[in-house]
């Protein structure tokens, strides 16, 4: 299932790691310096240009096309598609967020 974050950004349920008020979440030094390392690696998304409200940090996971693909250019061998752990910023509140994600499962 999916969880929708806004404008268009949708996150696999089983793939969320976690989702957290923005406003509370990002007072702790230890936050904002995951945050700060996440933006700089280009791992930060944003669901609206909007003010916001919530983040998730979520897995991402390779798409099963792009397995397919790698398996058949094994013989390159290059290193396999791996997941990322990202972050997505949404105007949508961390409870409207969570509810939506605990119907969905």
């Amino acid at each position: 299932m999916y969880l929708h974050a806004g404008n268009n950004k949708n996150l696999r349920t089983k793939n969320i790691i976690g989702i957290f008020d923005a406003d509370t979440a990002t007072v702790s030094p230890v936050t904002k310096k995951y945050i700060a390392g996440a933006h700089a690696e280009g791992r930060v998304e944003f669901a609206s240009v909007e003010l916001p409200k919530s983040f998730v940090v979520y897995r991402n996971e390779p798409s099963r096309q792009e397995r397919v693909r790698f398996s058949f250019r094994q013989k390159k061998r290059k290193p396999a598609p791996k997941s990322e752990v990202r972050v997505c910023f949404s105007q949508l509140s961390p409870s409207s967020l969570a509810g939506r994600a605990e119907n969905k499962i």
